[in-house]
């Protein structure tokens, strides 16, 4: 079986991992490329874009692609998206692996908002020191508010001068735990934490840390994607992968 894993997550990783050690599989990694040197999976791998919607329909053609696995991150809905229309045009069968979102619990002093526009408003007009766990994108949008005093945590050293007048750095690789994230926290004085709801375990800790330290959290919902069969752990990859008529259709 020729299968397509649309990757760049931890889930994707452990896709990937489960996979190698199938010989009926012949599976190809594909990352975004969204960081400069990411860890070589088990299995063959490449790097960037398709080419949109047609792109993407020409590659599962010439790879002759059987099956595709949508392991990417929730906030990278516009590739979801065109996985859901390429497969469909091309009569691939999809399948996302789709981590469940955070939820709200004792302690979390959450204040939820639709995208990064509204996360920034609701910093407040007054000063205060932030930790913006979104990632090097979509700095700008911040930066049309530079009276805050931005934290970041960047897998790679910023390629060339970032767009916040004010910002610390820290680059590093996680998952990070519990622990290291509530000391980063405290050392940089933090106010409040900018975060995706990403869910899973892999970004979990920064959610922990400020539940710990009784810091507000603006969470940012997912944004939409399009109706498709989705699966919540690895092992129900495997078992679609494996024909396995009784995994459930979710979401569609």
């Amino acid at each position: 079986m020729r299968l397509l894993i649309l990757g760049g997550t931890a889930d994707a990783s452990r896709l990937a991992a489960a996979i190698a050690a199938e010989a009926r599989l012949d599976a190809v990694l594909s990352f975004a490329g969204r960081t400069d040197n990411p860890r070589p999976p088990p299995i063959p791998w490449r790097v960037g874009g398709f080419g949109g919607v047609q792109g993407l329909i020409d590659y599962l053609r010439a790879e002759r692609i059987d099956r595709v696995v949508d392991a990417t991150h929730p906030f990278a809905a516009q590739m979801s998206r065109y996985a859901v229309e390429a497969c469909d045009v091309a009569g691939v069968p999809l399948l996302a692996l789709e981590r469940a979102p955070w939820q709200a619990c004792e302690g979390d002093r959450w204040v939820e908002v639709d995208d990064l526009p509204a996360a920034a408003l609701a910093l407040g007009a007054e000063p205060r020191r932030v930790f913006l766990g979104i990632g090097r994108q979509n700095l700008d949008v911040f930066a049309a508010h530079p009276q805050h005093a931005y934290l970041l945590r960047l897998v790679d050293p910023p390629r060339a001068a970032l767009p916040l007048p004010k910002a610390d750095v820290i680059v590093a690789r996680g998952p990070f735990d519990r622990a290291i994230d509530r000391a980063m926290l405290e050392a940089h004085r933090t106010e409040i934490v900018v975060a995706k709801n990403a869910g899973g375990d892999a970004a979990v800790a920064k959610i922990e840390a400020a539940r710990d330290l009784g810091l507000p959290v603006v969470m940012v919902r997912r944004p939409a994607v399009p109706a498709r069969r989705t699966a919540a752990t690895v092992a129900e990859v495997m078992a679609w992968l494996g024909h396995d008529d009784a995994l459930s259709e979710r979401g569609v």
